[in-house]
């Protein structure tokens, strides 16, 4: 069961807006571009809001920009077929000793 850790007033603005202060929108990282709240309203009057992003937080790494080019030229590498596929961990590590030598 989760614990309250904050408990906070918002101010409702016309057209029903709400701003979530900057300190949890860095936290939940609802700064980043599609970053969304997901709803819920429960039969008991209460209205839960989470944050629901595009990429998990903990995959953003992998869509970073630099990532992504390496994973273009991984891709045009294999495209081109120079890759080395090996039956065995010790044909693996032999391929590795040639190009050493």
């Amino acid at each position: 069961m989760s614990t309250l850790t904050s408990h906070r007033y918002l101010g409702i603005q016309g057209r029903g807006t709400i701003a979530l202060p900057a300190d949890v929108r860095r936290r939940l990282h609802l700064d980043e571009p599609g970053a969304q709240l997901e709803m819920v309203e429960r039969a008991d009057g209460v209205i839960e809001l989470r944050a629901a992003l595009p990429v998990p937080a903990d995959q953003r790494w992998f869509w970073t920009d630099r990532w992504q080019e390496r994973e273009r030229e991984v891709d045009e590498h294999v495209a081109a077929g120079r890759v080395a596929v090996h039956e065995s961990t010790e044909g693996f590590l032999d391929h590795l000793d040639l190009d050493r030598e």
